[in-house]
């Protein structure tokens, strides 16, 4: 047998701290009071209103004129692309103009930075939209992701936008949050993994990443946005706070927003402890820190522990926050009076303005002259941005269950039914530009193409009768199309059914950014709907395409088969019919656990031996699916697992399982390694995910697949709250999940406790000798 050997991985960046240049502190000095804090403040041009952020109504006034507000300079452009559709080359070309502006007519001749989301592609009108975060975690390929993120930077690059506000890197904790869309998964490895090399990707084209939101915005009170938090400090130490540690480290990040939770009573905004001790002292982070938009009025506002908006200024600077977003409603004229009254210190503006400074001189803005003409036309759609989106799309398809109907033969007629069916929005998370913007412009064209996924089968299914009907609405009450659904299905050969979500803000939709939810149904009447078609007799294929999981049980007992898409982007209309006809083999796999019921929330696989449900209790706490869960047309088998026997605290170990394609067609399985610390210090979880590797084989192919996994993957806070690398037995596992042990081993771990410090290793590198 001969082997060839592939490395394959992560090769983790150890950031240096940089300090103030000496051209920095030359501006500095030159400033005067109102110099500085337009320096850390944003101005928004197209104000959004409500539609686009939080609570924008309820606070005042907006930004005025551009001329007067930037008279002393300006730290950011606020989303000039992204809050109304504007023509990309246009806007590109005032962009230029102003920025010239400003170098030319303020007195120090500073140009801003532009920020714009960038979630799911760059926010702006005519560019690509690529599947929403959770359908990241679900395809497990960070490598596809960091090139997602090289796209995206490229398209920021062109239209002058300098500072993206993504990835998210809140660790799921309770999916009836309306944000779940926006994470990654339920795993912290995983979260910092992927979302690492998206910030790698998007820095690599010279723009700066932001990570959201710093920290434990995922964890609020009932899954309710912008709600408090009462996560004990291991939950924030283990688990939220791990992705964020990753990427500041690792990914060197340039940027971080705060969260707006407030954690057992005290606001991230206002909490030195994290904003400063955890983040730059701990974790040597040198970059700068935005706020979440109004977060600083919100100090104020919401949280109610500041008495005005210029003591909330004050206390947002001392914790750490540089930059006010997305205007300046606390860090101008009301910081500037208590500067001089002497209730805040200048010397902590002058940290922020330094900071800002230092990140526009990396970004080359202090050099820039903006002589060079704007681009006459731009692409932000091309070949290259539509090879990413498919590719990601097709990876991310789960499939959860199948009774072989899958995929379609040649089938001679098919029954599409459903809202989603062919409704091209049902396709994009709540942060893509669709959604999030063009909502609110309804005669305004997308100017994508968007193929829905009743157009994909037609185009896929060129031979086959394909009757349509919409059956009920994503979330209302109406049941008079059942009978035209029920009456498609019985007059074709099988039924696909594409039910699932619509993603809005602020309550216009059933998932997104303040769309949570009391129960985990699907919406409105689509179960009744879907179960008026099963009894019909047809055999059903159901396809989710929603921005979180729901309850389903229901739906695996009795439907055909069962395909969950997590909002696929621009590509994703194809992909589902790729994977439903059988072009694509499906390779998903579940990034969240598929919840068994909303009152099982928070719900998630990371769970101690108690919380796995005991006879002490009359509810079952088991997920109806686990995580890591998802199917494929071929079949897998990992056998042979071999490990070291014994490593040393602090140490490294080896794991290597043989994978082999057993079926009869090409397929990816997602290589999962878990981990068992038997008896700890503290309670572990039952299962926890040590490493894992997106591997293509062919049809009988093998690989061995190897894992060098430093233990520091299994730390955790001691009882003093001091992390640590703890000696004893470990069990290992491969399998097609969290719970089910395919081939397994055991590791001992030799002591004595090692002591986690920011120098250890935090990735695990794999190689896969191929047969």
């Amino acid at each position: 047998m001969t082997m060839t050997d592939v490395e394959v991985g992560f090769a983790p960046v150890t950031s240096t701290v940089r300090g103030p240049s000496e051209r920095s502190l030359e501006l500095l000095g030159r400033m005067t009071l109102e110099e500085k804090v337009a320096q850390i403040v944003g101005f928004w041009v197209d104000e959004g209103g409500d539609v686009v952020a939080p609570m924008q109504g309820e606070m005042g006034e907006g930004s005025g004129k551009l001329e007067e507000f930037t008279r002393h300079g300006l730290g950011h452009f606020t989303r000039v692309y992204g809050t109304r559709p504007v023509d990309p080359a246009e806007r590109a070309a005032w962009l230029r103009d102003q920025q010239r502006r400003l170098v030319s007519e303020t007195r120090l001749g500073i140009p801003a930075i532009v920020h714009e989301e960038c979630l799911t592609g760059l926010a702006a009108w005519q560019a690509a939209t690529f599947p929403t975060p959770l359908a990241w975690g679900a395809a497990f390929d960070p490598d596809l992701v960091e090139r997602m993120g090289a796209v995206i930077g490229d398209s920021m690059r062109t239209l002058g936008v300098h500072q993206g506000l993504a990835p998210v890197l809140d660790v799921v904790r309770d999916v009836r949050w309306g944000r779940v869309d926006e994470c990654i998964a339920e795993d912290p490895y995983v979260v910092g993994t992927i979302g690492t090399a998206y910030v790698r990707g998007l820095q690599s084209t010279g723009v700066h990443a932001t990570l959201k939101h710093f920290v434990g915005y995922s964890a609020s009170r009932a899954g309710r946005n912008l709600a408090p938090v009462h996560a004990g400090p291991r939950e924030l130490a283990d688990v939220l706070m791990v992705p964020f540690e990753m990427a500041v480290i690792d990914g060197d990040v340039r940027s971080v927003m705060h969260s707006y939770a407030e954690i057992d009573g005290v606001p991230v905004a206002a909490d030195p402890r994290l904003l400063t001790g955890v983040l730059r002292d701990e974790w040597g982070f040198d970059g700068v820190v935005v706020a979440d938009y109004f977060g600083v009025a919100f100090l104020h506002l919401l949280h109610g522990v500041a008495e005005d908006l210029g003591d909330a200024a004050g206390q947002a600077l001392a914790a750490g926050i540089d930059v006010e977003l997305p205007t300046g409603n606390a860090y101008l004229q009301p910081l500037v009076e208590k500067v001089r009254a002497g209730l805040v210190d200048e010397a902590l503006v002058d940290r922020a303005v330094l900071r800002v400074l230092r990140q526009k001189e990396e970004l080359g803005l202090l050099d820039a002259t903006f002589d060079e003409p704007a681009p006459p036309e731009v692409d932000l759609d091309s070949a290259a941005h539509r090879e990413v989106a498919a590719r990601l799309a097709e990876e991310s398809v789960v499939l959860l269950s199948n009774d072989a109907t899958l995929p379609l033969a040649a089938p001679g007629s098919v029954a599409v039914i459903g809202p989603n069916a062919d409704r091209s929005a049902a396709l994009f998370g709540c942060y893509s530009f669709t959604n999030h913007v063009l909502a609110h412009h309804p005669d305004v064209p997308r100017s994508l193409e968007v193929p829905t996924v009743l157009e994909a089968l037609q185009e896929e299914l060129a031979g086959a009768e394909i009757v349509a009907a919409r059956g009920c609405a994503v979330d209302d009450e109406d049941r008079s199309g059942f009978d035209e659904a029920v009456a498609a299905a019985r007059g074709a050969e099988v039924a696909v059914v594409v039910v699932g979500d619509h993603a809005g803000l602020f309550g216009r939709g059933t998932v997104g950014e303040g769309c949570d939810r009391d129960d985990l149904e699907l919406p409105g009447v689509q179960r009744e709907m879907v179960e008026a078609v099963l009894d019909a007799g047809t055999p059903v294929v159901l396809v989710l395409l929603t921005g979180r999981p729901y309850v389903v049980d229901w739906a695996l007992e009795r439907c055909a088969a069962v395909v969950q898409a997590f909002f696929p982007g621009e590509e994703g209309g194809r992909a589902i019919a790729g994977v439903l006809t059988g072009r694509v083999n499906p390779s998903g796999r579940l990034p969240v656990s598929l919840p068994s019921s909303a009152g099982a929330q928070p719900q998630s696989y990371l769970r101690p031996r108690l919380g796995a449900g005991t006879d002490t209790t009359n509810l079952a706490a088991a997920a109806v699916l686990p995580f890591g869960h998802g199917l494929s047309y071929t079949s897998f088998a990992r056998t042979e697992l071999r490990c070291d026997a014994e490593v040393a605290a602090g140490g490294t170990f080896e794991v290597s399982v043989l994978i082999t394609n057993t079926g009869e067609r090409e397929g990816d399985d997602v290589v999962q390694l878990y981990g068992r610390d038997v008896v700890g210090s503290v309670t572990r979880p039952t299962a926890q995910l040590l490493g894992y590797q997106r591997l293509r084989l062919a049809a009988g192919e093998s690989a061995r697949v190897a894992f060098r996994v430093p233990t520091t993957r299994l730390a955790f806070s001691d009882r003093d709250m001091v992390r640590i690398v703890e000696p004893g037995a470990v069990e290992l596992w491969v399998g097609p999940s969290c719970l089910e042990r395919e081939t397994e081993a055991t590791l001992t771990i030799g002591g004595p406790v090692h002591r986690v410090t920011t120098a250890d290793d935090r990735w695990v590198v794999t190689d896969v000798v191929r047969a």
